[in-house]
């Protein structure tokens, strides 16, 4: 009787393990708002997210100033992403770059800030 309790304990433990692990999406899309403005804001932009372990892809629209991303979530998450891209001088919605950072743009990369 023992035996049987112990077993369908761990076979109860073990499920919710797999369930865990399978809420984190290997190929997430993810979008959020970076600041820049010109072509050498988006490689900067896109170098920085793809500088981050799990991070897949990067595309940042110019025009509307969103990155597009294809994210592992087993391996990052957006705050350690927008920490990326804020140290080389760019805000995002959660992080906004030291003024050292920003300041180190090039002049034409300086976006005004809010």
């Amino acid at each position: 009787m023992m035996k049987k309790i112990i077993v369908v304990l761990i076979l109860v433990f073990t499920g919710f393990t797999v369930q865990a692990q399978e809420i984190k999406n290997k190929n997430a899309k993810v979008e959020f708002h970076v600041s820049g403005n010109c072509e050498m804001c988006k490689k900067r932009i896109e170098k920085a997210a793809l500088s981050v372990s799990g991070v897949k892809s990067a595309d940042w629209h110019m025009d509307c100033g969103t990155l597009y991303l294809i994210v592992n979530e087993q391996k990052t998450d957006l705050l350690t992403i927008q920490k990326a891209i804020a140290k080389v001088g760019h805000d995002t919605n959660e992080v906004k770059a030291l003024q050292e950072d920003y300041e180190k743009l090039h002049t034409c990369c300086q976006y005004e800030r809010k």
